[in-house]
């Protein structure tokens, strides 16, 4: 069903579509296929202040709204929060945008979609925390499907081609002075987490490390980097870290390099996986249909891959108490799911996909 007036002309879409970072590279596709369905039109998106940075320059975006969402939360910024949404209201309202598209489903981003005074106002219909509300229009996603799969429904509803999957990054710096350090021949692993409970330990990784025939390069932000010397410090000197030393962009050349990654659910999990670089994903309480590298297998650690056949180039590892995927934020009393998934087990599943 297409849900565009074919009387109104789109010459402005505003994507509202903040964070989080594997959230963001999710979204390229449904970017690409927008584009693809309406070229002339001038396609802006609200994003959260840091990830702005991976979208910088993107000539697809004509341009960002950023706001300071993490700050918002927070009551002692609560008169500049306040004058921030004011001015970004205002700034939203001058544009006068035809088509404006909700991908986070949430309060906030519902506010924003109403805020832009779009003629059409496009969301979920099963979004949280009453974004519903303050859509024009309203599509079934599905939650059972990839977040991938969902956002392209959003494009298929308003006549956009959906048959292909692309990721068009913005032009990214080939960050040769990192790029020179790195071995001729690597694989990357990416310890942290967004949420502490999708965190498999670092001890673990780099014993995984140690056992691996090619050295390890740990990524990391800054913030993270005491997580990134500790995979460094179980690995026997078989990892090298540059935690903190990239950018979100200047992580793609480092990445497109490796043979392959391993990788908890994360942001930089979502690069690799568009990158085309062999993905093998740890996941606990996060449920990988929805979130995991896209097109990927699933299989319990020890067993036999769900759907038979090695079709895909990713991998996802995940034990399975009988309670997950519970989408806990913090590990529960037991966190057998992350805890019970010894480096033996992950370094047989790499092995079975002849990648040792």
């Amino acid at each position: 069903m297409h849900f565009i007036n074919n009387r109104l002309i789109i010459k402005k879409i505003l994507i509202i579509k903040p964070s989080a970072f594997g959230d963001i590279v999710h979204t390229l596709p449904f970017l690409n296929a927008l584009k693809a369905g309406y070229p002339k039109a001038k396609i802006d998106w609200v994003v959260a202040e840091g990830l702005h940075t991976f979208l910088e320059g993107h000539p697809m975006i004509n341009r960002l709204w950023i706001i300071r969402k993490d700050k918002w939360k927070r009551l002692k910024y609560l008169k500049k929060t306040l004058r921030e949404i004011f001015t970004l209201t205002r700034g939203l309202r001058k544009e006068k945008y035809d088509l404006a598209v909700d991908l986070s489903g949430i309060l906030r981003s519902g506010l924003i979609t109403f805020a832009s005074g779009a003629e059409v106002k496009l969301g979920f219909k099963e979004s949280d925390e009453g974004s519903p509300l303050f859509y024009s229009h309203k599509i079934i996603g599905d939650m059972n499907i990839h977040a991938i799969d969902r956002y392209l429904k959003l494009a298929s509803a308003l006549g956009c081609p959906t048959d292909v999957v692309a990721y068009p990054f913005a032009p990214f710096n080939e960050n040769p002075e990192i790029c020179k350090e790195l071995p001729e021949e690597y694989v990357v692993i990416s310890p942290s987490a967004g949420k502490p409970a999708n965190q498999w330990p670092a001890s673990k990784f780099g014993e995984l490390a140690s056992m691996l025939l090619l050295p390890s390069v740990v990524i990391s932000s800054s913030a993270d980097a005491a997580t990134a010397r500790e995979v460094v410090e179980f690995s026997k000197g078989r990892a090298i870290s540059i935690a903190g030393r990239t950018g979100l962009k200047e992580l793609i050349p480092v990445i497109r390099k490796a043979s392959y990654f391993i990788t908890n659910d994360t942001g930089p999990m979502h690069v690799a996986a568009a990158l085309n670089v062999p993905v093998f994903a740890i996941f606990g309480p996060a449920n990988p249909v929805r979130t995991g590298p896209y097109d990927s297998l699933c299989t319990g650690a020890g067993n036999h891959a769900r759907r038979g056949a090695f079709d895909t180039i990713h991998t996802v590892i995940q034990k399975s108490p009988g309670c997950a995927p519970c989408y806990a934020q913090k590990p529960c009393s037991h966190w057998r799911c992350m805890n019970d998934l010894t480096a033996q087990e992950l370094f047989d599943v790499i092995r079975s996909r002849e990648m040792v």
